[in-house]
C-alpha cells in the first residue's frame, strides 16, 4: 500500500504543483501557450504508445475503437454541458475535466502494474503531462466571472486526493483485474485525451502563441516518447 500510495502521490504532486502555478502567478502569455503546446504533444505520445495501443494489441480495433471512442463522447459531452452553463469561463474547468477524465484510468493502469518496469514509465509519463495541463487549466479558471482562488483550489486537490486513491484502490484489486480490461480502460483514456487536445488545449495554445506552438508540441512528443522507449 505503502507503494501505491508514493505512485499516486507521483501523478497527484505534479497536478497540485501545476494548479497552485496557475492560480497564483500570472504567467506570461508565450509561457503559458508553451506549457499548454509541450503538454499536448506529451498526451499525443501517451495516446499513441501508452493508451491505445495496448488495447489495439490485445483486444483488436473494434474493441478498442470502441473504447477509445466512447472516452472521446464521454469528455465532449461533459465539455459541451460545461461550455453551456459557464460560457467564456468553461477552459479552464474543461481542461480539469479532462485532467480527471483521462486521469482516472491512466491512475488505475498505472495501480495495477506497479511491479512492472512498464509502471515506471507510465509514472513518468501521467506526471509529466499533469503539469502543463494544470497549469493550463487553473490559469484559464482566473478569467472566470467572481472568480476564487480558494474554491479553485479545493476542487484541484479533490481532483488529485481522488486520482491517488484510484492507484490505492486498483493496486488492491489487481489481482483480480485481468490485461484485457486495463487495456481497455486505457484505451477509453486515451479517447478522452484526444478530445481534450481537440476540443481545448491546443486551440487554446495557438490562440495565445501563435504559429511557433508546434514547435513546443514537438518537443513534448519528443520528451514523452523517449521516457516510454
Amino acid at each position: 500500500m505503502l507503494t501505491a500510495t508514493l505512485y499516486g502521490l507521483g501523478t497527484a504532486v505534479p497536478l497540485l504543483i501545476g494548479a497552485v502555478i496557475g492560480l497564483r502567478y500570472d504567467l506570461p502569455r508565450p509561457v503559458l501557450a508553451a506549457l499548454m503546446a509541450f503538454g499536448a504533444g506529451t498526451m499525443v505520445a501517451a495516446v499513441s504508445t501508452e493508451l491505445f495501443q495496448p488495447a489495439f494489441e490485445t483486444e483488436g480495433i473494434w474493441t478498442a475503437g470502441a473504447a477509445l471512442f466512447t472516452g472521446a463522447l464521454v469528455y465532449v459531452v461533459a465539455d459541451r454541458l460545461i461550455e453551456k452553463k459557464l460560457g467564456a469561463g468553461a477552459l479552464g474547468w474543461a481542461l480539469m475535466l479532462g485532467a480527471l477524465l483521462d486521469g482516472i484510468p491512466e491512475n488505475t493502469a498505472l495501480g495495477v502494474t506497479i511491479s512492472s518496469a512498464g509502471g515506471v514509465v507510465l509514472l513518468v509519463a501521467v506526471a509529466v503531462g499533469n503539469v502543463p495541463e494544470a497549469v493550463a487549466g487553473a490559469a484559464s479558471m482566473r478569467s472566470q466571472p467572481h472568480f476564487s482562488r480558494g474554491r479553485a483550489l479545493s476542487v484541484w486537490v479533490a481532483t488529485a486526493a481522488l486520482l491517488v486513491l484510484v492507484v490505492i484502490g486498483a493496486d488492491a484489486v489487481s489481482d483480480t483485474i485481468s490485461g484485457g480490461t486495463i487495456a481497455t480502460i486505457q484505451a477509453f483514456a486515451g479517447g478522452a485525451t484526444i478530445a481534450v487536445l481537440a476540443d481545448s488545449l491546443m486551440p487554446e495554445a495557438y490562440r495565445e502563441g501563435g504559429w511557433w506552438v508546434g514547435l513546443s508540441t514537438a518537443l513534448g512528443f519528443l520528451v514523452a516518447f523517449g521516457l516510454g522507449a
